[in-house]
Formats: structure tokens, C-alpha cells, sequence
């Protein structure tokens, strides 16, 4: 099964000149995949190791298995607040449980084709916890930047804060030296050499200048987290119980979710670049394969990475190979040059971060959504806020229930319900709200004009609007359902009420309705009470009906006219020459 999901059209016409091209891009995503990968595990919580780990095996696996030619997969700094928040709270062991569950997770949500419901989360909603993520990263990476001793991390924002602010009189003038040289460098490189990797450059750079001119004066990754084995570790399968599965279900959804939103928006990001379409169901599952083995080699959860993928499709990648290739590039890479990466300053880690955590905030989108002063703006404001002063579980929660709210409201408001008739002013008599008035209607036919969905944020209203302008107890109502494209239950049981208390004492005529709210009528058993005889394609089919059923000795004198018909009826004028033309 795995050599049938690797070997399909995405390696269709593959060459050898394709694999070269694959081989140069994948060379260099490895490289920059290095500290990145180190620089996400130190910021979630773990050794720099299982950063290492991830974009392995990870890395490797999203691109043999996913739906995307160019992704690549591994750790992001969007899964740092989520990643850290659970190995403060449940320790390390229970966060390798949770990646797996959530491999579980992203694996079933591909199997039931549950891709295409990511394009329902609302656009503030990610860009709010985009950016909060963004400033619980760069803020996090403060005290290593300045070189602050006895420093402890916290879970939450605030506490990390006040940390801040206890420890500033310890900061370390080499610890900002050697931060300041590796920022430079990773801004000034890709302007200068935009071919080679800024990251990389500025920890060789900065770890040389610590290393022989002020040695022993800064926390390295050695003397914080002891040296990195230049293996891969052993194969262990956590232990997993109920009880656990219980613990950790929450936490592995909202990886799930978050790495799903990741993924699918690199993959987008990568269709727009080389013009390509991802599958985006078999993206989950290849995510979910990869987040279920990673654990097992003591890997953190991953994710599409949208700068590595996009690093990616630049330099040239033709196909996944080049996704797999930048795993075994870090794997060589371990093996050669792990005792070497202790000597890294956790200085130098920290501005790669705030770079990442600068790049990743759409600054610009934010303050675009900001600026609009709508109701958008409310829920990127609340989602962000919740997102650094909370957690992203809660914020990611309030963030669509506010969408939701906003949207029901927004739809209530859409539905239109208007007293029509037809314009004798125009040629083919369209009904118009505007031809009904106190002196231009009908005492025994009442027709209104439904627009918009029926659905349960609207169907009061709508239920009191009819209600209240038929109080005069006409013969007949005709409701005109054409422009209703959506009645949910709630709908159709105010719907209902309308119709059985009308009823009572006149007809019910519909005009128009649509096969979805009809087929909803015929469910409910709502059809077969109006009855079918009372259904109408056209308008004026059942303005003929309706003057059928009127009670004439009414019409004797009537002045309002409201029908051509009415000139005859009330014994004024002649009968209309010409036959009623379909009202649609």
C-alpha cells in the first residue's frame, strides 16, 4: 500500500535531470532545516535532538506519503505554545502520546475526506492565533537573547513577562554580542548571498566568535541540554492506556487541528508558486502516517513548514524527492556533525526565532483586517488576545464561536421578507414591493416575497413579520419561496406555523420554492398538508388560483385595484383583454 501512495503522478515523467534538481533543493532545505529544527525543540520545551528527529523521520514521511509534490514537513514555530504547554503540564513522555493520538487523528480526518473543512475556519480566526503565536515566540526568546540567568519558563504569557523583568539586571553583554552577530547576519545574508542559508550562517558565525574569543562567558546547547548523540534513537513504543488517551485526547486534537491548518495552507502556498494542485485528503493522512512514527523515535509533532516548502520550490524541487533527500541530508548531518551543535550558543538560536516569529505574524493582513473596523476585526482581536494571555485551545474555540455568532446574525439580518404585487407599470407585470400600499391592495389575497435562508437565527422574525402585517384575516397568502435557497428545521417549523394558523381560515399558496426546502416540506409532512395543488412554479398561475377562491360580492365597489383583474370584479371596467403572462 505505501509503495502505491508513493509512486503515483507526482513522480510522473520523473528523470534523471529531475532527480539532480531534487538533489540540489533538498541539499539546501536540509541545511536550513538544521537550526530551525533544533531552535523549535529548545522553544517547545524538549532537547534540540528531537527537533533533529522530526525532520527526519517526519520529514521524510510527509513528503513520501502527502499530497503535495513540494511540501516539506517537519517542526514549526506555530506548535511551540501548544507543544510547550503540554510538556510543562504532562511532561515529555505524554507529549510524544499525544503526537501519536494525533497522528491518529490527522490520519482519519484524510480517510473521511475531511480536508476541505479547514477552508471553514475563518481567515481572522488564523491570522489572530498566527499572531499570537508570533509574539508568545519572540517574547519567549528575550532572556536567551540577552543572556538572562535564572530564568524560568512558565506556561503562560504573563508569568513569562514578569520573569523577564525579575532577571533583567543579569543579562549578559556576550550572551547580547554573540545574539546581535547571528541577527545580522541572518537579515543582511539572503540580501547579500540569496542562495545561501541565513540561518546557518549566522550560528557557524556566531558560534566561532564565542567559542575562541569569549569561551565558557554563554550558555551553549552542551552545557544547557548535555550533547547531542550522533544516532538516530532507538525504536519505543509509548505506553498508552485509557486513562491517558483521556488525558491527552485535547491536547492531540488541537495538534491535529493546527497541523491540519498548517499543512493544507503551505500545500495552497505551494500550489501558487509552481502551479501545481495538492490532494489534500491524502495530505492528512501522509501527515498522520508521519506523526504516528515520529513519536516512536522520540520525534515532536509536525507540519507542513510554508518557508521550507516554499525554500523548496525555488531551488528548483520537481518532485517529493526533494522532501525525502532533505531528511537524509539531516541524517548525515547528525551523524557527521551532532558533537559539534553542543558548541552552539542558545544566544544564537534566539534571534532565528525571532526572525521566524517576525515572518510568521502577517503583520500586514493583521493590520489590514484591523484597520476595516467590521466584525472581523472583533474576532481577530479576541482570537489573538486569547491566544497570548490564555492558550490557542481557548482562543482557537472563542475565535469560531464568535465567527459563528457573527455569522448567524449576519445571515438573520440577509433574510428579507416584503408585501409584493404586481407593477402594472411595468410590461410583464413583476411583482414590486413598492406596488403595495394602504390604497393598493388586496383585502382577501395577501403575496409576500421571501428572500434570503430560512434557517433558526431568522425564522422568528420572519414568522413574526408575516404574522403581524395579516392580521385582517385575508382568503389568501401566497408566499413566494424562490429566493429562499436554504430552510433548516427550525425554519420549517415556524414555516409551519404560519401556514396551519392561516389555514384556519384561508388558503396557503406556494410559488416558486426550491428542491431543497421542498424536499425539507415533504420530510416534515408539511407538503402533503398545504397539498400539492397549492404548489406553483410561476406567480401569476397562482394569482389566477387565488382570484378563483376570493369571495367576488367583496370586490363590488373595491378601489384598491390591486390586480387587473380587479377592474372587472369590481364592476368598473372592462375585463382585461389579454391573457396573464407567467410571473416568475
Amino acid at each position: 500500500m505505501l509503495q502505491k501512495l508513493a509512486f503515483d503522478v507526482r513522480f510522473k515523467n520523473y528523470s534523471l535531470h529531475s532527480l539532480q534538481k531534487d538533489i540540489i533543493s533538498g541539499i539546501v532545505v536540509g541545511i536550513i532545516a538544521i537550526p530551525l529544527g533544533m531552535a523549535f525543540a529548545i522553544a517547545s520545551g524538549v532537547k534540540p535532538e528531537y527537533g533533529i528527529y522530526t525532520t527526519i523521520i517526519a520529514g521524510i514521511l510527509i513528503s513520501l506519503l502527502g499530497g503535495s509534490k513540494y511540501q516539506i514537513g517537519g517542526p514549526t514555530g506555530a506548535f511551540i505554545p501548544i507543544l510547550f504547554g503540554i510538556v510543562m503540564a504532562y511532561g515529555f513522555e505524554n507529549l510524544l502520546i499525544a503526537g501519536f493520538l494525533a497522528g491518529i487523528i490527522l490520519f482519519l480526518m484524510g480517510v473521511f475526506r475531511m480536508g476541505v473543512l479547514i477552508k471553514f475556519i475563518p481567515r481572522p480566526v488564523t491570522i489572530g492565533f498566527t499572531a499570537g503565536i508570533a509574539v508568545i515566540i519572540f517574547f519567549g526568546q528575550i532572556p536567551n537573547f540577552l543572556g538572562l540567568s535564572g530564568v524560568e519558563r512558565h506556561e503562560y504569557f504573563y508569568d513569562n513577562l514578569r520573569e523577564i523583568t525579575i532577571h533583567f539586571h543579569s543579562l549578559n553583554m556576550y550572551s547580547i554580542a554573540t545574539a546581535a552577530l547571528c541577527l545580522v547576519t541572518v537579515l543582511f545574508t539572503p540580501k547579500l548571498f540569496p542562495k545561501v542559508p541565513g540561518p546557518l550562517i549566522g550560528l557557524v558565525i556566531s558560534t566561532l566568535v564565542a567559542t575562541y574569543l569569549y569561551p565558557g562567558h554563554v550558555a551553549t546547547i552542551g552545557s544547557t541540554y548535555g550533547e547531542i548523540p550522533a544516532r538516530l534513537p532507538a525504536f519505543q513504543f509509548p505506553e498508552i492506556t485509557l486513562e491517558k488517551i483521556r488525558l491527552l485526547i485535547k491536547p492531540a486534537f488541537i495538534i491535529a487541528i493546527l497541523g491540519a491548518i498548517e499543512s493544507l495552507l503551505s500545500a495552497v502556498v505551494a500550489d501558487g508558486m509552481s502551479g501545481g494542485r495538492h490532494n489534500s485528503n491524502r495530505e492528512l493522512m501522509g501527515q498522520g502516517v508521519a506523526n504516528m512514527i515520529a513519536p516512536l523515535f522520540g520525534g515532536i509533532p509536525a507540519t507542513g513548514a510554508i518557508a521550507r516548502t516554499a525554500t523548496n520550490i525555488k531551488n528548483g524541487a520537481v518532485s517529493p524527492m526533494s522532501g525525502i533527500i532533505h531528511g537524509l541530508v539531516v541524517l548525515v548531518i547528525l551523524v557527521l556533525f551532532a558533537p559539534h551543535a553542543s558548541k552552539i550558543p542558545l544566544a544564537s538560536m534566539a534571534p532565528i526565532l525571532m526572525v521566524v516569529a517576525w515572518n510568521m505574524s502577517e503583520k500586514t493582513v493583521f493590520y489590514n483586517v484591523l484597520k476595516t473596523k467590521t466584525l472581523d476585526s472583533l474576532i481577530l482581536v479576541v482570537t489573538f488576545l486569547l491566544t497570548v494571555f490564555v492558550n490557542l485551545t481557548v482562543a482557537v474555540e472563542a475565535g469560531i464561536l464568535l465567527a459563528v455568532i457573527i455569522f448567524t446574525k449576519r445571515m438573520s439580518e440577509s433574510l428579507v421578507t416584503a408585501k409584493v404585487l404586481p407593477n402594472d407599470n411595468q410590461k410583464l407585470q413583476a411583482v414590486h414591493p413598492q406596488a403595495a400600499a394602504d390604497s393598493h391592495d388586496c383585502p382577501q389575497i395577501s403575496m409576500y416575497t421571501i428572500e434570503g435562508p430560512l434557517f433558526f437565527g431568522a425564522a422568528q422574525t420572519f414568522e413574526q413579520t408575516i404574522l403581524n402585517t395579516i392580521n385582517y384575516k385575508p382568503k389568501v397568502l401566497i408566499l413566494r419561496l424562490g429566493k429562499v435557497p436554504f430552510m433548516d428545521t427550525t425554519g420549517e417549523s415556524h414555516f409551519s406555523s404560519i401556514v396551519k394558523d392561516f389555514s384556519a381560515h384561508g388558503q396557503v399558496l406556494i410559488t416558486g420554492i426550491q428542491p431543497g426546502p421542498l424536499e425539507l416540506l415533504r420530510k416534515t409532512g408539511l407538503y402533503d398538508f398545504i397539498g400539492g395543488e397549492h404548489f406553483f412554479i410561476h406567480t401569476g398561475d397562482a394569482i389566477n388560483f387565488a382570484l378563483t377562491h376570493v369571495n367576488k360580492s367583496e370586490c363590488v365597489g373595491c378601489k384598491h385595484f390591486a390586480f387587473r383583474e380587479c377592474a372587472t370584479l369590481s364592476a368598473i371596467k372592462q375585463k382585461a383583454g389579454e391573457q396573464r403572462k407567467a410571473l416568475i
